[in-house]
Order: C-alpha cells, then sequence, then structure tokens
C-alpha cells in the first residue's frame, strides 16, 4: 500500500472539470476529446467513459472524488492532486 493509498486529503482547488496538468497536459494531442468526454460523463452523472483513444474506461473526478480518498494509482482525473506543476 503507498503513502497515498487511503489517506483522507482535501479536494484541490479547480473545478472537477479541469484535470491537472500533470495527468493530462495542456498540450496533449487529444485534450479537447478526453475533456469533452469526461464532460459528457459527468453531466450525465456517470462514473466514468471509455478512453477516446484506447478504449480503457477513466473514472471521473466526481466519481473519484465521491470516494473520499486518494487511491496514489494516478489517476487522470484525480480530484486531490494539488502539487504544483513545474515551470
Amino acid at each position: 500500500m503507498s503513502a497515498e493509498e487511503g489517506r483522507r486529503r482535501p479536494l484541490a482547488a479547480r473545478p472537477l472539470s479541469e484535470p491537472h496538468p500533470a495527468r493530462l497536459a495542456p498540450d496533449h494531442p487529444r485534450r479537447a476529446e478526453i475533456l469533452a468526454a469526461h464532460e459528457r460523463a459527468l453531466a450525465a452523472g456517470q462514473s466514468g467513459y471509455p478512453d477516446p483513444r484506447t478504449g480503457l474506461f477513466v473514472l471521473t473526478a466526481a466519481f473519484l472524488a465521491r470516494r473520499g480518498t486518494c487511491c496514489g494509482r494516478g489517476c487522470r482525473h484525480c480530484p486531490y492532486v494539488d502539487d504544483p506543476w513545474p515551470a
């Protein structure tokens, strides 16, 4: 079990619709497509969506926030990541 796993943390100070840049870089070639899929899933109250490129299931920030803890597995939409983005 990692140090992050199961540790209660406050949500990061950003909207659930905005992933931390370390998890989805601003210059990611499919960023707009990924964010659109995430937004649709959030609006529909779904727990996740299929990644547009790989088809793998990606959990939404809202689902992860309801869990109440960070699992430490590097989730794309982790609502707990709040460390500074390196310049």
